[in-house]
């Protein structure tokens, strides 16, 4: 007789499955270099220069997410993380030099008054998780921020930054996962044996790839506050399905009216983004493009004129 198993599986384990998502990652993009289906620098001295301060970012990214996720509500939490989107607008003015219009940043502060009316009506405030949400949402736009910066082909490219960050930081993760005893939860769970569980972390490990290669491709071709505002938009409609399901969410008319406020101001910076006052210079994709063009139209460009 077949054994039946709990199609909610409930995996106890955030952080063996963000290795295991790492792990993915450095696979195919190394495997893909070896086809010559992608290019990035090869391994030297100077790629941990290069590379920092993103391994430092994302791991204080990854604890004061999942710190703050444990200590407020889902809707609340997703509220909350609308401050990304001004701290982006600033970093990125002062680290990239980018100057963005008035309507731009008068929409990123309508989404900021939106997540005030919404906080201070929190009938269920609690300290702690408002310090590490702050501080997630710090560590979330400097990440995007530099993570922008270090895609610029002359340095390591998107896909050099998918990839080494990932090497980099696989180690230290594997040793948070130990001390806190997530790897432990991890190799104790009694779904191992069952193929369908199997199949869903790999599958989760895949599509967190997907995840990470989507976000970096957004910001190469558009900014990181674009990034951020597209997030906050979905996150939005997070807060209002945690009204109807989920059991945590306190209901008070500030609090609505704050949701309805954030995504306003998220919506309106989409339509000034896609109508044309922002207009990004589009990058040129060099990671893609084959050596043998390189080196011909290097070539052209050496030609001496007539």
């Amino acid at each position: 007789m077949a054994q039946q198993t709990n199609p909610e599986l409930g995996f106890p384990s955030p952080i063996f499955l963000g290795i295991g998502q790492m792990a993915v990652t450095i696979m195919i993009l190394y495997v893909s270099k070896l086809n010559k289906l992608i290019h990035f620098p090869d391994f030297d001295k100077k790629i941990p220069v290069k590379l920092f301060p993103l391994p430092l970012l994302y791991v204080g990214n990854h604890i004061s997410g999942l710190s703050s996720t444990s200590k407020l509500s889902l809707p609340m939490f997703t509220v909350l993380r609308k401050f990304t989107i001004p701290l982006t607008l600033l970093l990125e003015t002062i680290i990239l030099g980018k100057q963005y219009s008035l309507s731009i940043i008068v929409s990123v502060f309508t989404i900021v008054l939106g997540a005030f009316i919404a906080a201070g009506s929190d009938l269920a405030f609690n300290l702690e998780g408002y310090i590490f949400v702050f501080l997630n949402d710090i560590f979330t736009a400097a990440n995007g921020v530099y993570t922008k910066q270090k895609m610029d082909p002359k340095e390591l490219g998107k896909y050099g930054v998918l990839f080494y960050n990932a090497c980099f930081m696989i180690i230290p993760t594997l040793i948070i996962s130990v001390s806190t005893g997530d790897l432990q939860q991890a190799t104790e769970f009694n779904e191992w044996k069952n193929v369908l569980f199997i199949i869903q972390f790999l599958l989760s490990c895949f599509l967190g790839f997907l995840l990470m290669y989507s976000t970096v491709l957004c910001s190469f071709y558009n900014s990181a506050l674009t990034t951020a505002v597209v997030g906050a938009i979905k996150n939005v409609s997070i807060a209002y399905i945690g009204m109807l399901v989920g059991g945590d969410y306190i209901f008070s008319m500030l609090n609505f009216v704050g949701l309805n406020i954030c995504m306003a101001g998220g919506l309106r910076y989409s339509f000034l983004t896609l109508s044309g006052q922002l207009n990004p210079k589009q990058p040129v994709d060099e990671e893609n493009i084959p050596q043998d063009l390189k080196s011909y139209n290097l070539r052209q460009d050496c030609r001496p004129g007539p």
